[in-house]
């Protein structure tokens, strides 16, 4: 990862976020099976635990809340103890529900009975397609209010009659400027006309699309999302990863993440909620993607319908990324503020780097023991020519980057183009400070400061007769 490409953590915060569409309660009934019925061929499951979790677009919503976002759901329940738990619990996590009520339906369930973690069965209760069609949606208005203020809007179509008016609410949102992110269920893909993005999966697509090999249904994927309108359209192809299409673009396959598998339930629910959320707080295409793809990598080693947090995210970027990232200052202050959020310590030190040799190593160790995370602040060719002389440095910036992220106990490496990093400290704010032992601590520069805000300043000890001017000069013997 560098510069601007680099996959990171946004301020999930920031973005307010409309989810709409079927809500249903997953229920969950879980024990053991040690015998099967003498009344038939099937397994007694002796019941030891319940659970209870909202479903669907109250997945979606919940996914969103939990990354930080800010929500408003729209959704239809029945008037029953289900439809009362949803909304007690989805406020209770700060959600601002919007529900109407079903004319003649109860709330939707689906109910699952495990055999430890195995599904045995599941039963759905929803309501018949004729009653579906006589349902007008209540809130129209509070949606079109909301619109105002929010930053996306998540379509969850689950084809259980609350979107009956979906071209009308993609149309709304359009008129206010706001993207819209499809999660779909009908053959008909036309009826999301003007979506910013729409989320088949590979059995969705076949059915839009018809059955062919993974090539042809591309390209017809690719037709079809110009006959809707849409900016980019998402295959997820279960244990295959995801495919993203964009008009003019080649597509993007992005592997699955191959981590132990527990249940699939609502993994599609992650993937969306984390991709709208990280495009609506600015992220491209394909880092948005490669988020959300992480995000579901990390949803399914879960049981049920269930979400991940920031830290997860954090973490699992952290560990996919091992080898030291070279970041623009703008990036690198967004890692910053994800790792104090962390409990993370910073330290920081700064060089030319030109022939990196042992003692720059030993130095890096003592460095790194210091705290968590390791930034190099790096001279840039100009600085180093005004500092050191018309004759250095001997490699190019990129160059000595390039090698400093290499070593293991390097986390992130950003040039400076100043004679000094003072203002880079200064964004930084590292917690220790940190320079090698023939600095006196009044010649550190940025040393005031950072103790001034609370900071550590240290000097660190290089390896004897170890130093770049001195390898430069047995060379020219």
């Amino acid at each position: 990862m560098k510069n601007d490409d680099s996959i990171y953590l946004p301020d999930f915060s920031k973005v307010r976020a409309i989810v709409l569409g079927d809500i249903m309660l997953d229920s969950y009934f879980q024990g053991s099976a040690s015998r099967i019925s003498p009344e038939a061929p099937v397994p007694v499951v002796r019941i030891e635990k319940q659970v209870r979790s909202p479903g669907g677009a109250g997945n979606v919503a919940l996914n969103m809340r939990h990354l930080g976002c800010q929500l408003d759901l729209f959704a239809l329940v029945g008037h029953d103890e289900d439809g009362d738990y949803l909304k007690n619990r989805l406020e209770s996590e700060g959600i601002t529900c919007h529900f109407g009520y079903w004319q003649s339906n109860k709330t939707i369930k689906k109910l699952r009975v495990l055999d430890r973690n195995q599904q045995l069965i599941r039963l759905d209760f929803e309501p018949s397609k004729q009653s579906l069609q006589q349902e007008v949606l209540p809130w129209l208005e509070d949606y079109d209010n909301a619109l105002h203020t929010a930053d996306v809007v998540v379509i969850s179509d689950y084809a259980k009659g609350t979107l009956q008016q979906v071209d009308q609410l993609i149309a709304m949102a359009k008129r206010r400027n706001v993207p819209v992110f499809v999660d779909p269920k009908r053959c008909d893909c036309l009826a999301y006309r003007g979506a910013t993005l729409i989320k088949p999966n590979l059995n969705e697509l076949e059915q839009m699309v018809g059955l062919s090999s993974l090539d042809q249904m591309l390209a017809k994927a690719t037709e079809l999302m110009l006959q809707c309108e849409c900016e980019a359209l998402l295959v997820t192809r279960g244990k295959e990863g995801v495919s993203l299409l964009r008009p003019n673009h080649e597509p993007l396959h992005l592997p699955a993440k191959q981590l132990a598998i527990y249940d699939v339930t609502g993994a599609g629910d992650t993937i969306i909620a984390t991709l709208s959320a990280a495009f609506a707080t600015g992220l491209n295409w394909p880092n948005a993607v490669s988020l959300a793809n992480l995000a579901a990598g990390l949803v399914i080693r879960k049981l049920g319908s269930a979400s991940v947090s920031p830290l997860e995210l954090h973490h699992a970027l952290r560990s996919q990324h091992s080898q030291a990232s070279i970041l623009t200052l703008p990036v690198l202050l967004e890692y910053i503020r994800q790792a104090r959020a962390c409990g993370e310590k910073i330290i920081m030190t700064n060089g030319c780097f030109d022939l990196l040799h042992a003692g720059h190593i030993q130095y890096l160790e003592q460095a790194k023991a210091l705290g968590h995370r390791l930034i190099i602040a790096v001279n840039d060719d100009r600085s180093v020519k005004r500092i050191k002389g018309e004759s250095r440095p001997i490699n190019g910036l990129q160059h000595r980057m390039r090698v400093l992220a290499a070593l293991r106990t390097v986390d992130w490496v950003v040039s400076f183009s100043e004679d000094t990093p003072y203002n880079l400290i200064k964004a930084v704010r590292p917690d220790i400070l940190v320079k090698g032992g023939d600095y006196q601590e009044h010649q550190i520069v940025g040393a005031e400061l950072v103790k001034r805000y609370g900071g550590k300043v240290l000097q660190l000890p290089f390896k004897k007769n170890c130093s770049t001017t001195a390898i430069l000069e047995r060379i020219a013997l």
